[in-house]
């Protein structure tokens, strides 16, 4: 039978590649990008924007009524009368990118980073 003995250089391909995941994984990271409003969408039709440096409460009515709240420049559902409230338990969110959807309402709210004139960017 042969006994297999590692030695301590026998750990150096497994750290070099552990390090190069870890370099890979923080490179392609997405970049985040300040939020500066959120777009209000009901069945697909755009309602209102709602700048987030400035705290505000909209309501939204058709089938179910939503109040929107726009606070701290976060954006959350604070009031709803849809079954589930589902959008409610959402919470406040300023992260753009992330929507927060009142399906029985066919409510939907965007959160946008500040627009740029840039498409794709390479780091």
């Amino acid at each position: 039978m042969i006994k297999t003995r590692f030695c301590k250089w026998d750990m150096l391909p497994v750290a070099i590649v552990l390090a190069l995941a870890a370099v890979a994984f923080l490179l392609f990271l997405p970049a985040k990008t300040p939020a500066s409003r959120a777009e209000v969408y009901q069945n697909g039709k755009l309602l209102t924007t709602l700048p987030l440096d400035r705290d505000s409460t909209y309501t939204v009515t058709g089938a179910y009524t939503n109040t929107i709240t726009v606070k701290n420049g976060q954006v959350a559902v604070t009031e709803s009368d849809c079954p589930g409230e589902d959008c409610k338990a959402c919470g406040f969110t300023g992260t753009s990118g992330k929507s927060i959807v009142c399906l029985p309402n066919g409510l939907e709210i965007r959160i946008v980073g500040k627009s740029t004139d840039v498409d794709f960017v390479v780091r």
